[in-house]
């Protein structure tokens, strides 16, 4: 078994909120965590089972009547149930009554955010970060906001960081040895999704072209988002394109990277960035293996990107931090991979380099970012392929890559 960090927060939130929701993509172990939680006296109750999902559908209220605590799993295939919900915590608001898990964003529903507004916690569950797979848990986005250099006591470099990379997250994929295994694996994966959770979420008119436009995403996945461009090849309007875009972020499959911006700059792009919410799932599309990689190495960057958006995205999940993540790019092309802001709107910047050298070019644009941010810039950090950290002047450093699985 590997520990999941994130249990922590959810078990705290269920100590004070009538209801939690752990949310995630398919297959990330949401079920298997909320399992653990809940005690044994508590109802199970999976709507994937079409029975319960008939029952729930028809009869919300009755439903949930009588469930003094009920773990619901897959939600969003039932978002009716929400209502319902709503109406029992209001009439018994002792905490920890409903753990639900889903594997679509419902917070992205008008209906479903506004019913359950300050009565509801939400706590992501993305597939295994490096850091539980090791049993180190990462105090990476902690240290770096409180200013101390980056460390590093589990080196993984080369060959082996190339291999870790390109398996991704999900614990299924993981066990497979074989390369062409793994990617079996998530294209079926890719392929149950379209077939079933789609459907959950939205009316789709061309279901057929789903597939299609995964592997067109791949192909920009570590791009500016240009949906007019993606949809070309697909003939597929601008429109439609980013609906359908939408629809695989609400399904935890691809994310958007919203912009960074300050007043004190007027020269920032406007445009999001597009990642793959997995580094596993992006290889397999992209047809991208460990062989392929040690021929040639072009292919790698996108991927590598993908991989280190992700495991900050789950490092945030159990750090002390709430972070947002957004892209800085400005009208010079000068840029910064990934940018963390906290609450008080101090500033990390991360940039992401697939070679074992780092010069101070590299800082180009992390230099831009911390003019703009002033007192507020706290670190900036070029991640790479090397065991050494070097600092590069009084809070930038570049530092291993494997300073993302550092507990210290």
């Amino acid at each position: 078994m590997y520990p999941r960090f994130a249990k922590t927060r959810i078990e705290e939130a269920l100590s004070d909120t009538r209801v939690v929701l752990i949310s995630g993509p398919r297959q990330s172990g949401k079920t298997t965590l909320a399992t653990e939680i809940a005690s044994n006296q508590t109802p199970f109750l999976t709507l994937d089972d079409a029975n319960v999902l008939r029952a729930a559908i028809d009869d919300p209220v009755g439903f949930v009547r009588g469930l003094d605590k009920a773990v619901i799993d897959e939600i969003q295939r039932a978002p009716e149930l929400l209502l319902a919900i709503k109406q029992s915590v209001d009439g018994d608001k002792t905490p920890g009554r409903f753990l639900l898990t889903g594997s679509a964003n419902i917070l992205t529903i008008p209906k479903v955010s506004d019913s359950l507004a300050g009565r509801m916690e939400a706590v992501q569950l993305l597939p295994l970060s490096q850091a539980e797979i090791l049993h180190t848990k990462s105090a990476f986005i902690d240290r770096a906001f409180a200013g101390e250099a980056p460390s590093v006591d589990h080196v993984i470099i080369g060959d082996e960081l190339i291999e870790n990379v390109l398996s991704g997250g999900y614990p299924e994929a993981l066990e497979r040895a074989r390369w062409s295994r793994k990617q079996d694996w998530y294209h079926g994966y890719l392929d149950a999704i379209v077939q079933r959770d789609v459907r959950d979420v939205a009316q789709i008119e061309q279901l057929a072209i789903m597939p299609k436009l995964m592997s067109v995403l791949a192909e920009h996945s570590g791009q500016l988002v240009n949906y007019s461009g993606i949809g070309a090849g697909i003939a597929l309007n601008h429109v439609t394109t980013q609906k359908y875009v939408n629809i695989f972020e609400s399904l935890y499959l691809v994310h958007t990277l919203q912009p960074w911006f300050t007043n004190r700059l007027k020269r920032l792009t406007k445009s999001p960035k597009l990642h793959f919410c997995d580094a596993g799932l992006l290889a397999a599309m992209r047809d991208v293996s460990p062989d392929v990689v040690r021929k040639d190495k072009t292919s790698f960057g996108a991927i590598l990107e993908t991989f280190v958006f992700s495991e900050l995205r789950k490092i945030a999940t159990w750090s002390e931090q709430r972070c947002t993540f957004s892209h800085f790019r400005d009208k010079d092309k000068n840029e910064v991979d990934i940018v963390l802001e906290n609450r008080r709107g101090e500033v990390v910047g991360i940039e992401v380099k697939s070679s074992a050298t780092v010069s101070a070019s590299d800082f180009s644009g992390m230099r831009k970012l911390a003019d703009a941010c002033g007192e507020k810039f706290i670190q900036g950090v070029v991640l790479y392929d090397h065991d050494q950290v070097v600092p590069f002047r009084e809070n930038m450093f570049a530092a291993p890559l494997s300073c993302l699985w550092g507990s210290r």
